[in-house]
């Protein structure tokens, strides 16, 4: 299936409206790098695509098995290494409910079949073109 986002950035430094069918967000820059720190940096939302992916699959897993699950908090935090070439993403996941040890060994297998953390965990491919 595929998905597809457009980006939109005027003359306001950063500052950029990105829609997806009738949703939008906003992204910007921090005000250090020369933004507004309007929404999101690229690479939060990066980090909150894997964040949020992780959450939904779980909650399916959680309500198809019937589990006492409240809530479900995940915390992504992403480190960029450009001059190794090198991302590293540390995902830490709790859960208000009560899970035994079986449970819990289940929801990280079920965490690593998000679909972004295959896309992640899998080659990438950029293909760009100009029009």
């Amino acid at each position: 299936m595929a998905v597809t986002v457009k980006a939109s950035l005027g003359k306001t430094k950063y500052y950029t409206e990105v829609t997806a069918g009738e949703n939008t967000i906003i992204t910007d820059e921090p005000i250090d790098k020369g933004g507004q720190n309007k929404g999101f940096n690229p690479m939060e939302i990066l980090a909150t695509s894997l964040a949020s992916c992780t959450a939904a699959t779980l909650r399916m897993y959680i309500e198809r098995k019937e589990w006492d699950v409240e809530n479900i908090n995940v915390e992504v935090e992403l480190e960029n290494y450009p001059l190794t070439k090198r991302a590293v993403f540390q995902r830490e996941i709790s859960f208000e409910g009560i899970l035994d040890d079986e449970q819990l060994k289940r929801l990280h297998t079920i965490a690593d079949a998000c679909p972004v953390h295959k896309i992640l965990t899998n080659d990438i491919e950029i293909l760009t073109k100009f029009s």
